[in-house]
């Protein structure tokens, strides 16, 4: 396979870290996942990653509840750091040089995320993982994916996920008609209200031109396939990437 990107984000959802449990870090998925990263930087390939905090902590379900809401996404920035770090550790249990930089500073633990340090990293070779969402409530790690990748010039975010290998018209899981897309456009996306990222992140992107491939976290070698632009899942972008 040809390499087909430079640099790439990719978005990582917290219950990917959970495996079949559904909540908290499950070691040997954290592992799995690692050893998938490592291939794609083996390919010369420049890796950031974001995470989610859905398998600890989710700040809508906590605002839901009754909590406030600032008060509820800042507890999901902190569940992102530690699901960050779980990520760091497996990747450097199996020597892959890991930065961990965060968007609400504790030293202790990791950097503050500074662009151009990120950038430097990135370009030494180090996987980059972003913790601690945008660093400001009331956005979703959906939109620091598309935020980093923006920032860093990134040439594509590769958004994993569980349970579904792409984007379709409807729930495949009750409805059996529900029909897969190869392909969308941004205005498509957010035309249908298909839910694959939130309207913020999906303007981001389109904004800055970056594509997004969604496509299937649980079928092993698919992160490597998809970095590497084999068709698989779902590719949003303008009209001249679809």
């Amino acid at each position: 396979m040809e390499n087909n990107y430079k640099r790439i984000v990719l978005k990582v959802s917290g219950e990917a870290l959970a495996g079949e449990v559904g909540h908290g870090i499950d070691a040997k998925v954290t592992e799995s996942i690692a050893r998938e990263i490592a291939e794609v930087a083996e390919q010369g390939i420049e890796v950031a990653v974001v995470v989610g905090g859905g398998n600890i902590w989710r700040g809508i379900s906590g605002s839901a509840s009754g909590m406030d809401r600032a008060s509820a996404d800042y507890m999901g920035m902190l569940a992102t750091v530690i699901n960050g770090l779980a990520l760091q550790e497996a990747l450097e249990q199996i020597g892959v040089s890991t930065r961990v930089l965060t968007a609400i500073e504790m030293r202790q633990v990791a950097e503050p995320y500074i662009r151009r340090r990120a950038i430097r990293h990135l370009e030494k070779g180090r996987i980059v993982i972003f913790a601690g969402g945008t660093g400001n409530p009331f956005f979703s790690t959906d939109t620091t994916a598309a935020l980093r990748a923006a920032e860093i010039e990134a040439d594509a975010i590769m958004m994993a996920k569980r349970f579904t290998d792409g984007v379709y018209d409807a729930d495949p899981k009750t409805n059996p008609d529900a029909v897969k897309f190869d392909s969308l456009t941004y205005f498509e996306v957010m035309r249908r209200q298909l839910g694959v990222m939130d309207n913020t992140a999906i303007t981001l992107c389109m904004n800055n031109k970056v594509p997004i491939i969604v496509f299937n976290i649980d079928t092993p070698g698919n992160i490597l396939k998809a970095c590497m632009g084999e068709r698989i899942g779902t590719i949003i972008g303008g009209e001249e990437d679809v």
